[in-house]
């Protein structure tokens, strides 16, 4: 069965990467960008690093920054409203996760406006042009999504989170510069941090990995496993590290998929506003235990790119639980919770699990599952 790999055109990565931003909207003839970018990220004057050059160069800029930690339908539509009124051509998303997958969401309506109902979008959607060209700049190290041809939106009505995937909305250009991401706090750095370790296990677990998949998601693992203690202490040589990991890692799992680590983390933030990288790095120890039937020859070689001391000559399952120990301790290390407890509600337990098994995360999985077996795994984490 053949393999596809789908990445940015162009990706810039390193320090002063953002200094390609205008010259790329430049040789392309662009006029306006609309910048999209969360309140945070312009309160404290992170997104000012890239809308100087753009005054620098007079370049027209408008700013939408009515975007949440979990990204609505609402917030979606009215980035619609507001590109088409202040007349844009390109995009420019400056922030993480939150910010990138609103902007692929606009960009894909604008240019596909028969998918102006969000929900229509979810899964894999139709749609037949690309999306208003984007620049992506993460600020965080972890979700890469601008690598990715994936974003989540929050239901707020029916408190679900839905994944659309879509080889259309993908950022043109991804730039990538560390020096982006210094003013992130430990806890958001951590956090980040884990769902990129998340994205690189789960991907090279994942029913559809492949020999270049693989090869990404080693190399990710190696690079978040030696780097992400010191960037949650923003170290230089940290930053560098896993702003470069993260991105790995999505070049890996945007073209084979995950599992239920991710379906299951999904739940828990569209309906407790649970940061997503928390509840990735809790869950990934209860998936990995829960996929060792079906994949533990595989944990060997994530053991070993973790560093992992004396591996090579341990047994199958030594390997998968030393594995599962050093994916636990990093955790730790930096701070994240051991379990669910204070997060998670009985009364919500069934409803989450539902929904995880409807996930588009979840057929991925190396194993198959059902709703009760997820259930379980909830429930042993509270």
């Amino acid at each position: 069965m053949a393999s596809r790999i789908v990445l940015n055109t162009i990706s810039y990565h390193g320090h002063g990467a953002i200094d390609n931003i205008v010259p790329e909207l430049q040789a392309r003839g662009y006029k306006k960008a609309f910048v999209t970018s969360d309140a945070a990220l312009i309160k404290f004057g992170v997104t000012k690093k890239v809308t100087d050059l753009l005054d620098a160069a007079g370049i027209a800029y408008s700013v939408y920054s009515d975007i949440k930690p979990n990204p609505t339908i609402e917030n979606v539509q009215n980035g619609v409203a507001a590109f088409q009124a202040a007349e844009a051509d390109c995009i420019i998303a400056i922030g993480g996760g939150s910010s990138m997958d609103t902007a692929k969401a606009i960009g894909i309506i604008v240019e596909n406006p028969e998918f102006a109902d969000v929900r229509s979008l979810e899964g894999v959607a139709p749609t037949k042009k690309h999306a208003v060209f984007t620049i992506a700049v993460p600020t965080t190290a972890g979700t890469a999504a601008e690598v990715t041809i994936n974003y989540v939106i929050t239901d707020v009505e029916k408190k679900r989170k839905f994944v659309c995937v879509d080889v259309n909305d993908i950022p043109e250009v991804a730039v990538v510069d560390p020096d982006m991401m210094a003013s992130m706090p430990k806890s958001l750095t951590a956090a980040t941090g884990m769902d990129a370790l998340t994205h690189a296990i789960e991907g090279y677990i994942t029913k559809g990995h492949c020999v270049i998949s693989d090869m990404f998601h080693l190399e990710a693992i190696r690079l978040i496993a030696a780097n992400l203690r010191g960037a949650v202490e923003n170290t230089p040589d940290g930053r560098e590290g896993m702003a470069l990991g993260q991105y790995i890692a999505g070049m890996g799992f945007s073209n084979v998929g995950l599992g239920i680590v991710h379906s299951m983390a999904h739940g828990l933030s569209a309906l407790y506003d649970t940061p997503h990288g928390v509840a990735c790095a809790i869950l990934l120890p209860v998936g990995l235990e829960y996929n060792k039937p079906a994949a533990m020859e595989r944990y060997r070689a994530i053991g070993k790119a973790m560093a992992v001391e004396g591996i090579d000559a341990m047994s199958d399952e030594e390997a998968a639980d030393a594995t599962i120990a050093a994916v636990k301790q990093l955790s730790a290390d930096v701070g994240i919770p051991a379990n669910l407890q204070g997060i998670l509600k009985d009364e919500d337990v069934r409803f989450l699990s539902e929904s995880a098994y409807a996930d588009a995360c979840r057929p991925g999985n190396p194993r198959d599952t059902s709703v009760e077996e997820i259930e379980v795994l909830y429930r042993s984490q509270m």
